[in-house]
C-alpha cells in the first residue's frame, strides 16, 4: 500500500513532469513538495484537490487516500486502533443521520 506522497510522486512521474513545475503549479516551494512526497510533510487537503487535478486523478480516490492516512497516523500507536475504526465507522453514520 503506498503513502500519499508515493502516489502523488508516481503519478507526477507517470505525467513526465518535474517536481519543480508541479510545485509552481501549486504555489509551494519545490522542498516543501519534496517533503509532502517522502512523508516528511502533511498536505493540506486544498492542496490534495489541486494536486489531483493537475496531475488528472480523481478528486474522490485522492481525498480517500488522504484523509484515511490522516486518520491512520493518529490511531496507529493505539491498542485499540482496529476496534476504534469499527466504532469510528457507526458513529460517522450516526453524525450523518441526526445532523439538523
Amino acid at each position: 500500500m503506498k503513502t500519499i506522497g508515493e502516489i502523488i510522486r508516481g503519478h507526477r512521474e507517470e505525467k513526465g513532469m518535474l517536481l519543480r513545475q508541479l510545485a509552481a503549479l501549486l504555489e509551494i516551494d519545490s522542498a516543501i513538495l519534496s517533503k509532502i512526497e517522502r512523508g516528511e510533510r502533511k498536505a493540506t487537503k486544498e492542496q490534495i484537490i489541486k494536486i489531483a487535478d493537475i496531475l488528472g486523478i480523481k478528486q474522490n480516490e485522492m481525498l480517500i487516500q488522504y484523509l484515511s492516512e490522516k486518520i491512520a497516523y493518529e490511531i496507529a500507536d493505539e491498542e485499540t486502533a482496529k476496534q476504534v475504526l469499527k466504532v469510528a465507522e457507526k458513529k460517522v453514520d450516526y453524525i450523518k443521520n441526526n445532523r439538523k
